[in-house]
């Protein structure tokens, strides 16, 4: 006789394998392709195009506007049209854009083509959040999150000496520069994927044949039966999703924990660069990509390993709260130590705290929130807390054609970050019932 713990265990392992690795591999291509203009910059770009640092802020940032106005109506297409067809289609768009960066001629070109692969990518990573939500009871959520999201420091780890040596390596290729190439060989992969994302991915467990019957039964009932729950709770249209207060100070709470995730994934190869004056050290280009991707390694393991904490115990808000505090008011003084190694200490303790924080946050919205009043609110939290995308590098580069030091970018990062742990206590008081949801699980969150 098969127990339902046997199944439910075999369900969750076999659906994990069968998706996660894929959508990781996904949103390492999705995020590299995002950020790698941090590599171009310092590595010739800049100098090539004569950007000031206002400008490359500018044209890093610039991306989420384009991302900002398409996400909730990507999103909602998504829950009517099906993941699969229309993961597919984020990815050919955004590959096509991601590669013509490899030919941009000049400024203006450069924030038209950041803004165009905005546009391609929007609803990319709040999509797949929904489509974890049509396959993960919620009690797995906050590790299946961090497992995927691994993807982030991954891309940026490895994508930093990747990146790294293709612009040492690749200067020259087709008559183009290392930067160029690099745009050219990091772009083309989310073409192939697009192609493979078609026939790989299956929209919902009634349809795996991948899972076996008594798997697909399980699945299903378990997933519906959290929904009527909350549904149970409280019924939440995509409107209501759309201007509650609570989803909105969910959105701002994210922004403040990404400010810092992409003031340091713009900026940090930059101020790594820096150390040469600051500390009279000197580094090749791929030994500033090794450093760079020091925060990130780090970051992987504490991420996958705090996430799955906070599922065993079912607590939420500190295990949110408590990485963005910490990294929060470590990072303000990375620059004033004496020595680089000091100073990619603080650094790293900040990275570690975005990153440890994400998975756990994300598990929040799908405490309340299903179907398409789920896809909206979730899309809208992303979308919203990304202007941190726009503002961070364009304020951390103006802040350095200012003041001419780092510094005062990096007190903004930190003061948002502790403005979002802050954020998240104030809000887990007013939600306090909604977090307890906990669907089908006998355990209940401790606060």
């Amino acid at each position: 006789m098969v127990h339902a713990t046997d199944v439910s265990g075999a369900t969750v392992r076999k659906v994990t394998l069968r998706l996660v690795p894929f959508l990781g591999l996904l949103y390492f291509v999705n995020y590299l392709d995002r950020v790698n203009i941090g590599f171009a910059g310092p590595s010739g770009m800049k100098a090539d195009l004569g950007l000031s640092e206002t400008a490359f802020g500018l044209a890093s940032g610039i991306f989420f506007i384009g991302y900002l106005i398409l996400e909730v109506p990507s999103n909602l297409a998504l829950h009517r049209f099906g993941a699969r067809r229309w993961i597919a289609r984020i990815m050919a768009s955004w590959g096509i854009v991601a590669t013509a960066m490899a030919f941009v001629p000049n400024e203006t070109m450069l924030y038209v083509l950041r803004f165009a692969l905005g546009v391609a990518e929007a609803g990319f990573f709040p999509g797949i959040l929904l489509y974890l939500t049509y396959w993960f009871p919620q009690q797995h959520r906050a590790k299946i999150v961090a497992l995927f999201m691994t993807a982030v420091p991954i891309s940026t780890a490895l994508g930093s000496t990747v990146s790294s040596l293709i612009i040492q390596y690749g200067d020259g290729v087709f008559g183009l520069t290392g930067w160029r190439f690099m745009f050219l060989v990091e772009g083309l992969p989310a073409l192939a994927l697009a192609v493979v994302t078609w026939f790989y991915l299956t929209d919902r467990p009634d349809k795996a044949r991948w899972l076996s019957p008594r798997e697909q039964d399980w699945l299903t009932a378990e997933l519906a039966a959290e929904q009527a729950a909350l549904e149970q709770a409280e019924h939440w249209t995509v409107r209501k999703a759309l201007t509650h207060p609570r989803v909105l100070g969910l959105a701002l709470i994210y922004g403040g924990i990404v400010y810092g995730l992409y003031a340091l994934g713009f900026f940090l190869p930059t101020i790594i660069a820096g150390f040469q004056q600051q500390y009279g050290t000197h580094f090749s280009i791929v030994q500033r990509g090794l450093i760079n991707a020091v925060p990130y390694v780090i970051g992987a393991v504490v991420m996958v390993l705090w996430s799955r904490h906070g599922d065993r115990t079912g607590e939420r808000t500190w295990h949110v709260a408590l990485p963005a505090l910490i990294g929060g008011l470590a990072i303000p003084v990375a620059l004033y130590l004496g020595n680089p190694f000091a100073a990619m200490a603080a650094v790293t303790v900040c990275a570690v705290g975005v990153l440890a924080a994400l998975p756990t946050f994300w598990a929040l919205p799908s405490t309340f929130l299903t179907g398409a009043a789920a896809a909206g609110g979730i899309a809208l939290i992303n979308s919203i807390g990304n202007v941190s995308g726009f503002v961070a590098p364009y304020v951390t580069g103006a802040l350095k054609d200012l003041t001419g030091s780092q510094r005062a970018g990096l007190w903004v990062v930190g003061l948002c970050m502790v403005a979002a742990a802050v954020g998240v206590l104030v809000l887990r008081n007013r939600a306090r019932t909604y977090w307890n949801v906990r669907g089908t699980d006998k355990k209940r969150p401790q606060h």
